[in-house]
């Protein structure tokens, strides 16, 4: 039987969600056919979260029908989901950070041996599920010692453990390096030649190019398209999601860098984290990217220089000025404001407002009679939700509502009200579509011209390339070199990537 005879595995008719009157979904119709990979596209807020979120048992539909191999499924939780043989592998994790790689893997359904787990089953039984996938972990090792990639990989084996039907992957490579993708497609392509139905949520289209078979586009919270992976063109699926042509990934960038040094970095030493003789200078209207391998450290050196981690050893200058940051608050008080990469787990208060999330950074100039004065708070909300473009149904929805994206843009408006000299941005458009990536793009452009300097750490090259005015290339925690952007390549950065290794 060819694979266009075979019956589907999950049917979606009719989904519709609504959230408060607001209609999030309408009429959703997707089907899944066992051993393909459904990619999942739209913009931030088209409905893709939401959508996964009811397969997943998170949120009941309003109307329409949830069948998996012929029978009517009615999930009321992400429990039920996965008895119903459902997998889910969020982008943003969530793990025990504080227990093993195994722990994560079989937690709530540990292995028992006379009334009490038995580790040594829980252990063997992880080893043969990585290394079927080819992962190279131990499972006795602590999940919060790993890197996000490998954390990821866990939350995947932890899917297999259960020996699931449709496996659903959210952003699955915005955490990864190229040779990290390379891996997690070979295990998704070993897993549709098992007959699982995948369903691939992601914004980077070059991949979904590669890796899947059909494309379902969402907008709005409908369906736009449905069709085969080969029938589109990257610039039909740019097209198809966003409404409109966007002919440029980058916007056109000036040159607003300006003599002045802002920051100077002399020498700098974590021990700790393995950084070592880190030294450059950022000037007044720069944008300095820095690249590097997963491990080369890059996240650790925006912590450091926001005082999140300790300098060994070395020097930060400010305007001409040393400066000793042992905090973020004194980073703050500095001019320094940095968007952290995993949004979820350290930037925002999920069960909180979208306006409170907006200013809680710099509530002192919101303080009326030592209260919060709403008359001054709600202008600037709605000054900032419109100006980036804020998908949320009010200011006073939990950030925790939104997608992932418009979490990010939130993050992204309370910086920006306390009025930075220098942003510090690890992974800024990690989990966002093109458009709204084209949108904090320009806003970046936006500040420089302003005189703000931006440090942008990214696991996307082209990005990179696109733009920054430098980039600076770390390997293993030293650096390995740094590139004007506009006489450099990938192949230069990823040679320098790999200096130290």
């Amino acid at each position: 039987m060819s694979e266009n005879d075979r019956k589907y595995i999950l049917e979606v008719k009719d989904l519709t969600k609504r959230f408060s009157g607001v209609v999030a979904l309408k009429d959703i119709n997707i089907s899944i056919k066992p051993g393909t990979v459904h990619a999942l596209m739209g913009e931030n807020g088209a409905g893709k979260s939401t959508l996964m979120n009811c397969l997943y048992g998170l949120f009941k539909p309003d109307e329409g029908e949830i069948i998996l191999d012929g029978e009517y499924l009615e999930l009321s939780s992400p429990s039920e989901a996965i008895n119903s043989k459902i997998a889910m592998v969020h982008q943003e994790l969530n793990q025990v950070l504080s227990r093993s790689v195994m722990e994560n893997v079989w937690l709530g359904r540990f292995p028992l041996k006379n009334g009490l787990i038995d580790y040594d089953t829980m252990y063997d039984e992880t080893k043969e599920i990585f290394d079927g996938l080819g992962l190279e972990i131990d499972p006795r090792s602590l999940t919060g010692d790993l890197s996000v990639s490998n954390r990821q990989m866990v939350e995947i084996a932890k899917a297999v453990s259960h020996n699931f039907k449709i496996l659903m992957l959210d952003e699955p490579t915005s955490s990864l390096a190229e040779h990290e993708v390379e891996t997690l497609f070979r295990v998704i392509r070993s897993l549709s030649k098992q007959g699982v139905g995948i369903i691939y949520v992601s914004h980077k289209i070059d991949e979904v190019k590669e890796i899947s078979h059909y494309i379902t586009i969402l907008r709005d919270g409908h369906v736009v398209e449905t069709g085969k992976t080969s029938d589109f063109t990257v610039d039909q699926i740019i097209t198809k999601m966003v409404g409109r042509e966007l002919t440029e990934r980058y916007p056109e960038r000036k040159n607003y860098v300006q003599d002045n040094i802002m920051m100077e970095v002399k020498d700098l030493e974590n021990s700790l984290t393995g950084l070592k003789d880190i030294n450059f200078t950022l000037r007044k209207g720069e944008v300095m990217g820095i690249s590097g391998l997963v491990g080369a450290k890059k996240t650790e050196l925006l912590e450091t220089i926001f005082g999140l981690r300790s300098l060994d050893n070395g020097k930060i200058f400010l305007k001409g000025k040393e400066v000793s940051i042992d905090s973020p608050k004194q980073a703050v008080q500095d001019g320094f404001a940095l968007v952290t990469e995993e949004r979820r787990r350290n930037g925002i208060f999920k069960d909180l407002s979208v306006s409170f999330n907006m200013i809680i950074s710099n509530l002192t100039s919101f303080l009326q009679n030592g209260l919060l004065n709403n008359s001054k708070i709600k202008p600037v909300v709605a000054e900032y939700i419109e100006r980036i473009s804020i998908k949320t149904p009010s200011d006073k929805t939990p950030i925790g509502n939104l997608s992932g994206g418009n979490q990010q843009k939130v993050i992204f408006s309370r910086w920006l009200i306390s009025d930075p000299e220098i942003l510090l941005l690890d992974e800024p458009t990690r989990g966002i579509d093109v458009g709204a990536k084209y949108e904090i793009y320009k806003l970046i452009n936006q500040l420089v011209s302003m005189g703000k300097s931006v440090i942008i750490v990214s696991s996307e090259m082209p990005e990179l390339l696109g733009m920054s005015d430098r980039i600076l290339v770390l390997s293993n925690g030293r650096q390995a070199g740094i590139f004007d952007a506009n006489g450099t390549n990938q192949v230069e950065l990823m040679s320098a990537a790999t200096k130290y290794l």
